[in-house]
């Protein structure tokens, strides 16, 4: 499978980046180790997104729940996303890749915050791929935020309560930190786990999900492909009768 034979492809596909950990033990290694590798599946699934035309590529990074593991894992992969955003940057953007990072930005480093800033503005003209990776980022996190934005837009202006009762789905869309990006398409979980981990609970209602045994080390173009293949065989019906 290439990628000129894919037909229906998504707009957006979105990657659970799991398995680092376990494809560096499998080799004897730290667990960092398996991070530095997966920086090249990365890479691989950028130029497949390119290649076959999906507009938004979403990869999960790093949850809100990640903080929880060891200090010295944290602190080495916040510098590697440092090292890896400034190596691949100009790349990208002589590509058309427009770079994004969404999620609670406010407990990243300040040297992270400006290196994220520094990228989404060299980029933010492009439109051949967007490419977000979320970092630090929890569904309920993303819905609870997004109704606290809410809830201070009602006390700053009572006379909007008529206006939030009347309010759709669509309209709460807007209080997400994805406001204006499509909902996925299609969510990849790599390293055989099924289960979606707390992300994009809200987005992802529709979503067609594919779960692989594939550590996400191993995830490269072919197997890219064989994802937007299997999608593309995917009956959506979204509730209706066809």
């Amino acid at each position: 499978m290439t990628e000129n034979m894919i037909e229906n492809v998504p707009v957006h596909v979105s990657m659970i980046m799991d398995g680092n950990g376990r494809w560096a033990k499998e080799r004897g290694k730290e667990r960092v180790y398996g991070h530095f590798e997966g920086v090249e599946s990365v890479r691989a699934c950028v130029e497949a997104a390119v290649e076959t035309g999906v507009k938004y590529l979403s990869l999960f990074a790093f949850s809100e729940e990640n903080w929880n593991r060891p200090e010295e894992e944290v602190i080495a992969l916040m510098e590697l996303m440092v090292k890896a955003m400034a190596a691949e940057m100009e790349k990208l953007n002589r590509n058309g890749v427009r770079f994004m990072v969404l999620g609670n930005r406010e407990r990243l480093g300040e040297n992270l915050n400006r290196t994220i800033d520094e990228c989404m503005e060299m980029t933010a003209g492009n439109d051949r791929l967007t490419l977000i990776v979320f970092l630090s980022y929890s569904g309920k996190w993303d819905i609870l935020q997004a109704a606290k934005k809410l809830a201070l837009e009602i006390i700053e202006h009572p006379d909007r309560r008529e206006v939030v009762d009347k309010m759709g789905v669509a309209d709460f869309d807007r209080y997400l930190v994805t406001a204006g990006i499509p909902d996925p398409d299609l969510i990849v979980r790599t390293s055989g786990e099924h289960r979606v981990s707390n992300y994009l609970l809200w987005q992802g209602a529709y979503s067609e999900f594919l779960f692989t045994d594939v550590l996400w080390p191993d995830f490269r173009k072919p197997e890219f492909y064989q994802a937007l293949e299997s999608y593309s065989k995917r009956d959506r019906r979204y509730g209706k009768v066809k």
